[in-house]
């Protein structure tokens, strides 16, 4: 009972000194975006536009791939679920609301994290273990400047991005799937579609994605630089980094879901 006691006050340790070290990231961030240029650390517009097309047009594929089959199987589980009750009409709603407010910042983040979120905990990682951080610090290279603004900056920007995208991909896959069962043309479904669809709506989804690359970039880089134990530790850091962000994305999108939706 004793050591259960003591391992669970390490790991509660561990996630709040890991959480002031992403705060303290994210703050020194903010500073060295406004800041950099004044003490010679200005951040460069090509290191922003790598990381929106790694991140963001790099993505675009699967992104595109996965929602489309999640607006089918959207269509395939309500269109069962509801003609149970006559109304196969509601479909169109269901899927043009649920997929804006849930499923594509979700889904999204969680593609994203799997590839981004990795990425760049193995890059910090890898040159934490090589002492690359150290010898950044010699040449007068703020660390956090040169990699963790760039990314953060590149996921604040590529994922609204994506979640728009996805937003049309997931409706047409519903579309595609529900067109004869409605009886409607597929210019009609979307039209109507559209038309149903309120600012708030869209709001809701490009909110959760800029917290979510928010989340991604800091959890990343945090695990990135706490790496230890050499090429192993690398690996392990990856895996955490991917676990640790899809867990802080489910949760942040249930306190969003909550708030966003009593605020309507």
């Amino acid at each position: 009972m004793k050591q259960l006691i003591e391992n669970l006050g390490a790991a509660i340790v561990l996630v709040v000194e890991r959480l002031g070290f992403a705060i303290r990231l994210l703050l020194d961030s903010i500073y060295w975006l406004f800041l950099g240029r004044k003490f010679k650390q200005k951040l460069r517009f090509s290191q922003v536009a790598e990381q929106v097309r790694v991140i963001g047009f790099d993505a675009l594929p699967i992104v595109m791939a996965l929602a489309f089959v999640v607006g089918v199987m959207l269509s395939i589980q309500l269109l069962y679920a509801f003609s149970d009750f006559g109304a196969e009409s509601q479909v169109l709603l269901a899927i043009a609301k649920s997929v804006t407010r849930e499923f594509s910042p979700l889904i999204i983040g969680i593609i994203v994290a799997g590839r981004s979120g990795a990425a760049l905990a193995a890059k910090i990682g890898s040159q934490v273990v090589s002492q690359e951080i150290d010898a950044l610090r010699v040449m007068g290279v703020v660390p956090v400047r040169y990699l963790v603004l760039p990314p953060l900056l590149g996921l604040i920007i590529s994922m609204p991005i994506l979640i728009l995208v996805a937003d049309a991909m997931a409706i047409l896959g519903g579309a595609v799937f529900s067109i004869e069962s409605l009886d409607m043309s597929l210019i009609a479904y979307l039209k109507e579609s559209f038309d149903i669809l309120e600012v708030n709506d869209i709001n809701q989804g490009l909110i959760k994605s800029v917290v979510f690359g928010i989340i991604i970039a800091l959890v990343g880089a945090t695990t990135g630089f706490n790496v230890t134990g050499g090429a192993e530790g690398v690996g392990r850091a990856t895996t955490s980094a991917v676990v640790a962000s899809i867990a802080a994305i489910v949760v942040a999108d249930m306190i969003f879901s909550y708030f966003l939706t009593k605020t309507v």
